[in-house]
């Protein structure tokens, strides 16, 4: 029962993974979602249940580019921010700030329109600060860049991203978007539990992926690859590692005992990604190397963090900045939780088992 593993936690009809079938977003195989799909549809269907027609996705992509635009107080909070702080403290606290400035219904009638508003505001969180703080400028925050994927890649380097850049990143937008009862997740069904607003919710998932055993993960898997001149020194620094009984992060999952799923799309991207020409294919050489010598010797699969690094790196995105990434995809399958959880809702509030002493007398201060 450490850390709940194999207890049921509760009812949900919106993913399921390590089932035996894969990974599903509302009965959907990951592979169709991510390699054939915009975010934005997967989003929809995450939200609203089913995949959009064309003018449902247009109307729905519409407000999330409406929210792109933050106002003016919570601008000056991402100014006042200091330049060290860590990227998700700023999300979360900018967060905060909009849900002050434009609070939910406490009826929750209009909680649709604020996760739009938050998907199209996430973004813009990030290359406000990021363009204060690192090139002192506002930057303008409107765009011709119609999907997410394009707007983030487009908005932080202020150039037109390739069209591989936005597949790659439109793909992993979807790959991270939703994953069952994960540790945010979770947390973000407790907060909804207590009848609190959406703006709650996703700090609340913010402030759990910021742990480094929940994001992080594909931060440290790149500076890893990074660390190696070649294929061969890698393979002997992982055979030092193996011999100390190390652990190498982006290897093995709590819930994938053989694969998980959306690595196999990982490896597809990064390997697309590596022919741009401000790439260096060698490091998609040692990752692979290292991927198939972990899965030899110690029958650990990669999961989608190792190579998700590396597609990061490929399209030139600042380390610090993937799990930012991470909330602007999770934020979708959040809020679906959230609305579930609202819709038939019990407060979570599980029961422990004591450990400690059994009960004792009351000693006065006088005779301790």
């Amino acid at each position: 029962m450490s850390g709940l593993a194999g207890v049921i936690a509760g009812e949900s009809a919106i993913c399921t993974c390590g089932l035996g079938n894969g990974l599903n977003y509302r009965g959907y195989d990951i592979a169709d979602l991510a390699l054939k799909c915009d975010f934005e549809e997967v989003a929809y269907l995450l939200l609203e249940g089913e995949l959009p027609n064309k003018a449902q996705l247009e109307e729905f992509t519409a407000k999330i580019v409406a929210g792109r635009d933050l106002p003016q107080n919570v601008k000056d909070v991402l100014k006042a921010l200091p330049a060290s702080s860590h990227p998700m403290d700023v999300m979360k606290t900018a967060t905060s700030a909009l849900g002050c400035v434009e609070p939910e219904q406490t009826d929750f009638s209009d909680q649709m329109d604020k996760i739009l508003r938050l998907l199209g505001a996430f973004p813009s969180f990030l290359v406000y600060w990021h363009h204060w703080h690192v090139n002192g400028k506002e930057i303008e925050l409107k765009s011709d860049e119609p999907t997410i994927a394009g707007y983030i890649l487009e908005r932080l380097k202020e150039k037109k991203p390739l069209d591989v850049e936005v597949r790659a990143m439109d793909a992993m937008l979807t790959l991270y978007a939703e994953h069952e009862f994960n540790a945010s997740t979770f947390a973000n069904r407790i907060t909804a539990s207590t009848l609190s607003d959406i703006y709650s919710c996703m700090t609340t998932g913010i402030g759990t992926l910021k742990g480094p055993l929940h994001g992080g993960a594909n931060e440290v898997a790149i500076k890893f690859v990074l660390g190696f001149s070649d294929v061969d020194d890698a393979l002997k620094s992982v055979d030092e590692l193996f011999a100390k009984k190390e652990k190498i992060m982006g290897f093995g999952h709590r819930v994938y005992r053989n694969v998980d799923p959306r690595s196999p799309i990982g490896h597809q991207l990064a390997a697309e990604l590596k022919e741009l020409p401000t790439s260096d294919p060698k490091l998609y050489d040692i990752a692979a190397a290292v991927r198939d010598k972990v899965k030899a010797d110690k029958g650990l699969p990669d999961n989608i963090d190792f190579f998700g690094g590396l597609i990061y790196h490929y399209m030139q995105i600042e380390r610090l900045y993937y799990t930012p990434l991470f909330i602007m995809s999770r934020a979708a399958g959040w809020a679906a939780h959230a609305f579930e959880q609202r819709a038939n809702n019990r407060i979570i509030r599980p029961g422990s088992e004591y450990t400690g002493v059994e009960p004792r007398d009351f000693v006065p201060m006088e005779e301790r």
